[in-house]
């Protein structure tokens, strides 16, 4: 049997948490008996049980109001019945719970709004005996379809049993006895999570029970592929948890209006496109029991949509001519979107045909407008058979792009974004940061609407490309030269990255003098991105088994990633792991792009007050936009803490014979420090505008030490020590050790000891902050941080950390102790001697320091992170007092 027609075979397989794989040889049709009575059938010695089903006439009257389709739905004064067909029981329906109204105040975070899911599941209608009907929760976790002999089929079918999560009596048969029907009433005014909230979504919006009263059921519409209902549902409101300035959440009721979408799963199962982590697509997946005949294996399918060439263009499509697919993907605008915007949002969907142009599809993806009720009454926004960019109401700056699939081959079969109106604050506040320095357009507090318009494209552009099943890339705009990026023609031409799916917002690397157009600023769909929708959707019919369809699909990408590395996928994680998968990062070197960022940055500061004012305003624009300068540089900074001491991790087969690790070279993690002795560690005074902060206020000379102390605590951790220690092991010759890198942390951070140079108030409080950690890192027990806590036993006394950490503790007090008898700086000196004691007290608890003619033993506490007690000291001296009259003295 040829690969291309095994998936028709799929559909017949109904059991339990088993469905058919689409390249078995050898496959079994297992049907399920509608009857499901203990005895059987043929037993004639039992006398059959008395039907308690009542004629349709007398269940569904004249006076019933009915909507037809996939599932008859009838109201009888205030009954509601579903008419259900036999040919629909047994078979696989997906039901698709959303907020059709959200309740007034009760929104938390990005959900409670109008269009957000709030439930999905598998069903079944199962008939069972005593004339009742069931719903069965369905799950294709688990799968097997080998019925051979050493085949796990039966074992899998008799191991599992789908739950039954609703029961009813059958109260009719239709008059040609081919559906039965089911009295809903209860069911659908009480709560269940096959067609409400799941728990999930109720504990976060934090609803309690049901208030029955105050429920009731709105509308039912049928329709061939689907059944709508809506119901009206109000539950009792917790208590939220007080949070520092906002006041704990009221309690009360909250009501809300559901639309649930029962529809039916296809019946013709599509092709699935099995996983490779070198593309970065969603995925969904379950334990494969034929794949391993020693044990289990886990299989994974990508989600995607359902694109194949129509009958009568297979040829031309397999000639290379792009053809239309059988299906397209159509997106429809909210209604109640601003009509401004809507052009912008139609235009980012519409983007994408050039990436499915590169799968062999013409006119795949179109966005349209929502029609009016006049032109078709049976759409509706809530409905799973309409994919929609919903508008909402919100105060949340942010859009997402979720999507429902098929859990047997991972087909998506819709979808709704999440557009929230604030996502313009955010896109004015990155833009402004980022391109303000090389824009004139973006030196303002309200943005031009086709300017806006076009920052909503490409954000419209990022979403779309979730929903068609891809993940962030991360990793892509690593994969570009810095100097490219200044490249007035080549990023014109190609991009500032390669995959619109990275968080790589604006080109911040631009300089004024490049004179970029907005064609080399603003993010667009790239050549990863036509890249990726060609692996996942270009059609293959040929393929004979899985493993034939393996082999191609690897060797195609070895290939692709051979021809340009700008095809590499790197992965989002919740902790950087890899220097080349960072966030909000550009160009395949930190420190360069950091160093054009921070440029670009001092233009913007100097003109902050100006291009933040707007008339009859206060200061506000300033404060969000001077936090929005601070973290900005904090990213810079903190993409290049992390080319120190971590690990890439690349993903390749064995067939290429690469290494799992590659590690930063010496002298690349050598630049980083060099940089953050230059933008960091040397005060960045240039972020502290003295006319800024009588304005708006903020940390003022604290700043410096808030971004300082992070990035310290980075560099000198037991886990970067550790990752040193595994590049040393794995790869001597080029190894960057830790004692080299506080020795080169020292040379800078202590850079005034060789020449006696004065130490100022910001530098004094960098190396007090240094000196301290050096000392927590010998007791680990003492740290602020729980993990460290956890590791100090193994740190403190089992490796080589605290002897490096004594050691250079030891260096860094002769170079003190040298520097300090050629002091002139009163204020430097005492600092000096501060450190000291403290680095000798730790070092050597009962050593006593001189301080001129007063002996003093070293304190046991730690420093105060201010320069106070150097200042004590030095009015104490003015005033001829000793540490005995130190409270007179202030």
């Amino acid at each position: 049997m040829r690969y291309s027609k095994l998936i028709a075979a799929f559909a017949t397989c109904t059991v339990f948490l088993i469905s058919c794989s689409v390249f078995k040889k050898k496959q079994k049709t297992v049907t399920t008996s509608i009857a499901t009575a203990t005895k059987s059938t043929s037993d004639t010695t039992k006398k059959t049980p008395v039907s308690k089903l009542n004629p349709y006439d007398q269940v569904i009257t004249k006076n019933t109001k009915s909507a037809y389709g996939l599932i008859n739905f009838h109201r009888v004064q205030d009954k509601y019945f579903f008419e259900i067909p036999n040919s629909l029981l047994e078979t696989d329906l997906l039901v698709v719970n959303r907020i059709s109204k959200g309740a007034s105040g009760t929104s938390q975070a990005n959900s409670g709004y109008s269009g957000d899911q709030i439930n999905e599941n598998v069903v079944r209608f199962s008939k069972g005996p005593n004339d009742k009907l069931y719903i069965k929760s369905v799950s294709y976790t688990e799968r097997s379809t080998d019925s051979t002999d050493n085949g796990m089929y039966r074992s899998v079918r008799n191991s599992g049993l789908q739950p039954i999560v609703a029961a009813f009596d059958i109260k009719a048969l239709s008059k040609d006895s081919t559906a039965v029907v089911i009295d809903v009433t209860d069911y659908l005014n009480g709560d269940n999570e096959v067609l409400f909230f799941n728990s999930g979504a109720k504990s976060g919006l934090k609803l309690g029970g049901l208030q029955a009263d105050k429920s009731y059921i709105s509308s039912g519409k049928a329709f061939p592929q689907s059944l709508e209902i809506k119901t009206v549902k109000t539950y009792s409101k917790a208590a939220g948890p007080a949070s520092p300035g906002i006041p704990p959440t009221g309690i009360g009721n909250a009501t809300y209006e559901l639309n649930s979408s029962i529809i039916r799963l296809p019946q013709n199962p599509m092709l699935p496109r099995f996983y490779d982590d070198r593309i970065g697509y969603f995925s969904t997946g379950y334990i494969d029991f034929d794949r391993n005949s020693q044990g289990v294996a886990q299989t994974t399918m990508i989600t995607r949509w359902r694109l194949e060439p129509k009958k009568e263009d297979e040829a031309k499509y397999l000639k290379g001519e792009l053809v239309e697919p059988t299906r397209q993907i159509i997106f429809y605008i909210d209604p109640t979107t601003p009509k401004k915007w809507v052009p912008y949002l139609i235009q980012g969907v519409n983007d994408w045909n050039i990436a499915f142009e590169a799968a062999g599809f013409k006119n795949a993806i179109v966005a349209k407008e929502a029609p009016t009720n006049a032109q078709d009454s049976t759409w509706s926004i809530e409905s799973a058979r309409y994919n929609v960019i919903v508008y909402k109401p919100s105060a949340i700056s942010n859009a997402s792009g979720p999507h429902v699939h098929d859990p047997r081959t991972g087909e998506i079969l819709e979808t709704h974004i999440n557009w929230y109106h604030n996502v313009m604050q955010l896109l004015r506040n990155w833009y402004f940061i980022q391109a303000a320095a090389v824009d004139p357009k973006a030196r303002k507090m309200k943005f031009d609407d086709e300017l806006m318009g076009q920052l909503i494209r490409f954000v419209s552009s990022h979403e779309v490309g979730h929903t068609l099943g891809l993940t962030h890339n991360f990793g892509s705009s690593s994969t570009v030269p810095v100097e490219k990026l200044r490249d007035k023609a080549w990023v014109e031409a190609n991009g500032h990255t390669p995959s619109i799916m990275d968080y790589a917002r604006f080109n911040y690397v631009a300089q004024p003098e490049d004179g970029i157009s907005e064609k080399g600023i603003f993010p667009r769909i790239g050549i990863y991105d036509k890249w990726a929708i060609e692996w996942g959707y270009r059609w293959f019919p040929t393929f004979n088994s899985r493993e034939e369809e393996k082999s191609h699909m690897n060797n195609w990408i070895v290939k692709q990633l051979k021809m340009d590395k700008r095809y590499w996928y790197g992965e989002q994680s919740i902790n950087v792991s890899d220097p080349r998968r960072q966030s909000e990062d550009l160009g395949d070197n930190a420190m360069k792009a950091g160093y054009y960022g921070i440029k670009n940055l001092k233009r913007i500061v100097p003109n902050l007050i100006q291009w933040t004012n707007e008339a009859n305003e206060g200061y506000k624009n300033l404060d969000i936009m001077y936090k929005e300068v601070v973290a900005q540089y904090k990213r810079y900074i903190s993409h290049v803490v992390n080319n120190i001491g971590l690990l890439s991790w690349n993903k390749q087969p064995v067939e290429e014979n690469g290494d799992l690790l590659e590690f930063t070279p010496k002298n690349k993690q050598r630049e980083a420090v060099r940089f953050l002795q230059d933008q960091l560690f040397e005060t960045p005074k240039w972020l502290m505008d003295a006319k800024i902060f009588k304005k708006v206020g903020g940390q003022g000379p604290n700043l410096p030490l808030a971004l300082q102390v992070p990035a310290l605590n980075q560099l000198l951790s037991p886990d970067n020590y550790l990752r040193l220690v595994i590049y040393k092991d794995a790869q001597p010759e080029n190894a960057y050790e830790f004692h080299q890198l506080l020795n080169d942390l020292m040379q800078g951070i202590w850079k005034e000891l060789p020449n006696q140079l004065p130490i100022d108030y910001y530098r004094r409080n960098l190396q007090k902050v240094y000196a301290e950690r050096l000392i927590e890192l010998l007791d680990l027990s003492k740290s602020a941080d729980p993990m460290e806590k956890i590791q100090g036993p193994y740190f403190n006394y089992r490796s080589d950390m605290s002897p490096i950490v004594r050691s250079h503790m030891k260096t860094l007090l002769h170079k003190i102790n040298s520097a300090l008898p050629l002091y002139k700086d009163k204020l430097s000196r005492e600092h000096l001697l501060q450190v000291k004691s403290r680095l000798q007290n730790t070092l050597n608890p009962n050593a006593v320091i001189i301080s001129g003619n007063v002996n003093e033993r070293s304190p046991s506490a730690g420093f105060a992170l201010s320069n106070i007690d150097s200042i004590t000291r030095e009015c104490c001296g003015h005033h001829g007092l000793g540490n005995s009259k130190f409270q007179s003295c202030w």
